[in-house]
């Protein structure tokens, strides 16, 4: 592997969530192993994740999550300073494209690990099939978070594709009992589906409202079923607009902006809704895992292969389905033990920081032997 000592660099964009977290458990971890670590990115993700307190070097960089060309171009030039790094490891497709540029013409290794797909269209779209070709063909590692995405670098010429390891970081519980935190809700003993999610378009959470809609009044076709609450852990820019039909149709849904208790909050619930238009390995279906609660998931990305027996999966945008199985749940106490009995079977599988550490060390080591 990459003999301790040597310098690696990892690049990523504007990050509040999944992307950062990661690239910090990575940084923090190599730091330890004696390896010689470099972050560039905007600064605000240093300010949110403490890279150089990891003992990290950080280099700010200008990317954005949109194409801006002057802003672009000054970013190209400031990562030709990571020229000479043992491995160059940039993480989502813009940073990995605007990475490759930097790299043109030179030996450095460069590892770009895609975590989303893009569910835009249009010249946004048009944008991004633009950064996926050159991603696809400068890049030595391609690490995908999902098989779909493998399978469209595949398509583009990629010529090493293979899966990345994205552990969700252990949580703790904060010792409070489940009385305590529901009267904190103000939700007495209904039952809670919980779903964890930045407020965004991918999310697609207008159909969890959807589903909250029927579901939350208690009209249900498989029987009498207590009305349900619905609580989403996040922020994000569509706040405004998803309290706005809350409070118009009256719903039972409750959003809680960022939170630091999430592990309790999967205490409390039936089980974790995720409505999403994609995912690639989520955190939070991990933590729901690990915590034994039931997942109910649009069968998108890499979330199949990662929930496996320990849920329910439905087709994106069928609020029929999710409604269906949330229902199921809510009815049938068994079955909601056979599937939390599942979920932790699952979680307790599920790989952990040493071996991501070990896992991108492997690659970076087959970039020496190219």
């Amino acid at each position: 592997m990459a003999d301790s000592g040597s310098r690696l660099a990892f690049v990523l964009g504007t990050s509040t969530g999944g992307v950062g977290r990661h690239v910090a458990m990575l940084a923090g971890g190599l730091v330890r192993r004696g390896h010689q670590v470099v972050v560039a990115g905007p600064p605000d993700t240093d300010e949110a994740f403490g890279f150089g307190l990891l003992g990290a070097r950080f280099v700010p960089v200008p990317i954005s999550d949109r194409p801006r060309p002057r802003s672009d171009l000054r970013a190209v030039r400031a990562l030709r300073a990571l020229r000479g790094a043992h491995a160059v490891h940039a993480h989502g497709l813009r940073a990995g494209a605007l990475t490759a540029l930097a790299l043109t013409g030179t030996r450095t290794g460069l590892v770009v690990t895609l975590h989303n797909a893009s569910t835009a269209a249009g010249a946004i779209g048009a944008v991004y099939r633009v950064l996926e070709r050159i991603v696809a063909r400068r890049a030595d590692r391609i690490l995908v978070v999902s098989p779909d995405l493998g399978e469209r670098m595949a398509e583009l010429g990629a010529r090493h594709v293979g899966p990345a390891v994205v552990p969700a970081p252990a949580l703790a519980p904060s010792g409070r009992g489940r009385e305590e935190i529901r009267a904190e809700l103000g939700i007495g003993d209904r039952p809670v589906f919980l779903t964890v999610a930045r407020l965004a378009q991918q999310k697609g959470l207008e159909v969890l409202l959807d589903v909250a809609a029927t579901l939350g009044a208690g009209r249900t076709p498989v029987g009498p079923a207590p009305r349900a609450v619905f609580l989403i852990a996040g922020e994000g820019p569509l706040h405004a607009e998803l309290q706005g039909r809350i409070d118009r149709e009256n719903l039972p849904v409750c959003l809680l902006g960022d939170r630091g208790d999430v592990v309790d909050l999967l205490g409390i619930a039936r089980a974790l809704l995720v409505p999403s238009r994609w995912e690639g390995q989520p955190l939070n279906v991990q933590e729901a895992l690990r915590a034994g609660t039931p997942v109910i998931a649009t069968a998108v990305g890499g979330v199949p292969s990662m929930v496996g027996e320990g849920g329910l999966l439905v087709p994106y945008g069928d609020v029929a389905a999710m409604r269906e199985a949330a229902e199921r749940l809510l009815a049938d106490d068994e079955l909601a033990g056979i599937l939390a009995e599942a979920a932790a079977r699952r979680g307790a599988g599920l790989p952990g920081p040493e071996q991501a550490l070990d896992a991108v060390l492997a690659v970076y080591d087959g970039l020496s032997r190219r």
